[in-house]
């Protein structure tokens, strides 16, 4: 099996299923009909599974038409070149003053806003997260100038339809939570920062080695 960490597929599929045994089945059935490759799949959040395949169109489409049925399931057959580097947890720091934010209720939906996004809109994508830790949600953020990220949310949520759960506008974000997000937006991970000025811990503590 060859290493899949730098191949971005010209199509995405992603699957999401209400039931781990309904899951399995169904990518055993769409591996054995295209050569298509199993990018990711798993269990998340509530009792889901999801399924990540890539691969040239015709075999996506092809393994996609034995996905029975899922509980959402979104085919990009032309993804965006950003979006493999994201789902594999890559993280690129916000480079401009403004961020926003998309939330929706299924790790799909959100796949298929963010594809709309990144292809409608001069924008760029800081962080993808589906359905782990976030109790069957997923979101996305995208950083750029505050007017193009405006349009993005936008032509986000348009595509997330009532599965849209969330959205946010940061005309200018703090320095400090630049810093976080840099590193990653899970509570547990997190580590502590005190930027100048604050008024904890006291300024000799924050000097002590």
């Amino acid at each position: 099996m060859r290493a899949l960490d730098e191949i971005a597929p010209p199509a995405l599929a992603l699957l999401e299923y209400d039931g781990v045994p309904a899951g399995v089945a169904a990518a055993d059935r769409m591996l054995k009909r295209a050569p298509v490759s199993l990018i990711r799949a798993g269990t998340v959040q509530p009792g889901r599974f999801l399924v990540l395949l890539g691969g040239s169109v015709a075999a996506v489409e092809e393994s996609y038409a034995e996905r029975g049925a899922p509980l959402d399931a979104i085919l990009l057959p032309d993804a965006h070149p950003a979006l493999a580097p994201a789902l594999a947890g890559e993280r690129a720091a916000a480079q401009s003053a403004a961020i926003g934010l998309l939330e929706g209720a299924t790790s799909a939906s959100l796949l298929a806003a963010a594809d709309v996004v990144l292809k409608t809109t001069p924008v760029g994508i800081v962080e993808l997260r589906l359905a782990d830790g976030l109790g069957g949600h997923a979101y996305a953020i995208f950083d750029g100038e505050q007017a193009d990220l405006e349009v993005a949310l936008d032509a986000g949520a348009a595509r997330l339809g009532p599965r849209l759960t969330q959205r946010a506008l940061l005309p200018r974000l703090d320095d400090t939570l630049r810093a976080l997000l840099a590193a990653g937006s899970r509570f547990a991970d997190c580590a502590p920062l005190a930027p100048d000025g604050a008024e904890w811990p006291p300024a000799t503590a924050k000097g002590q080695g």
